[in-house]
């Protein structure tokens, strides 16, 4: 009976983290529809302040700065049934608010964690978020001014040859973009990863080095089964940096065992 006491108060407790998460991920989309970057000059600096207006409101005003850089020159952004400008602003405040809630949600879920980790574990588990949350905002960076400009003009560049006029569903381009955001900002997770499962004692140091055939294979499967087209080049916008991770992490790897093992030569 006590254990049945348990289980419904962990999962009472569950409940109320998982409800504070959703209210301040629901806060933030909530600000992000309702309110607009209204700009204002203070002592030379261009600043901006929130203004009520559900219409133009942030998160389509970020739609349209994806817009204006992201889409190719030629072709038009439509929308071709009544809401999906909307539905495309939802998708973005829901992202904004996801990656902006992140420090509430490790934290709210390490809390939750914690009585079943000692607390050194629990503090790792803490030490190791914001460099996942930075990892995460810069691969999302890369993917925004790097990798999804190119592959949208590349795929484009097709309907440009044969003299064709393209038009781009604003619900297609706006999944399409925060599809390429998540990738990435999850790609660039994997030196932490690899770290994370080092310290942990799940692998060893030769581990990453003695399987880098196999790993740069998966990664390059993973980069063609992400990329919506077949033409093989727009799947290195992926694969590339993911290797280029791995190998990063595989060498900040293998620098912490030599240091470690200089210091014991040491003392």
């Amino acid at each position: 009976m006590s254990e049945l006491h348990g289980i419904y108060a962990h999962l009472a407790e569950l409940k109320t983290r998982l409800i504070r998460i959703v209210i301040s991920i629901g806060a933030i989309i909530g600000f992000l529809l309702s309110f607009r970057a209204e700009p204002f000059w203070y002592n030379g600096f261009k600043l901006y302040y929130p203004f009520p207006d559900p219409l133009h409101n942030l998160a389509a005003q970020i739609t349209n700065h994806m817009r204006m850089n992201l889409v190719p020159e030629g072709v038009q952004l439509i929308q071709t049934a009544p809401g999906q400008a909307f539905y495309a602003q939802v998708y973005v405040a829901a992202l904004v608010g996801i990656v902006v809630s992140m420090p509430i949600i490790v934290r709210e879920l390490t809390k939750f964690i914690a009585p079943a980790f000692s607390d050194k574990e629990i503090h790792s588990v803490q030490k190791v978020a914001i460099p996942a949350i930075l990892l995460f905002i810069a691969g999302a960076v890369f993917s925004y001014f790097t990798a999804i400009p190119f592959i949208l003009d590349f795929l484009y560049q097709y309907g440009e040859s044969v003299g064709a006029v393209t038009f781009l569903s604003i619900m297609e381009f706006v999944t399409f973009v925060l599809q390429f955001l998540l990738a990435f900002g999850l790609a660039f997770q994997l030196p932490l990863i690899m770290y994370a499962a080092t310290v942990s004692g799940i692998t060893d140091v030769k581990f990453w080095r003695n399987n880098i055939r196999y790993a740069i294979v998966a990664l390059i499967i993973i980069g063609a089964i992400v990329t919506p087209d077949g033409s093989g080049i727009t799947m290195w916008f992926i694969s590339g940096p993911m290797i280029g991770l791995y190998l990063a992490g595989m060498i900040i790897i293998e620098r912490r065992e030599r240091k470690i093992k200089r210091v014991k030569s040491e003392n």
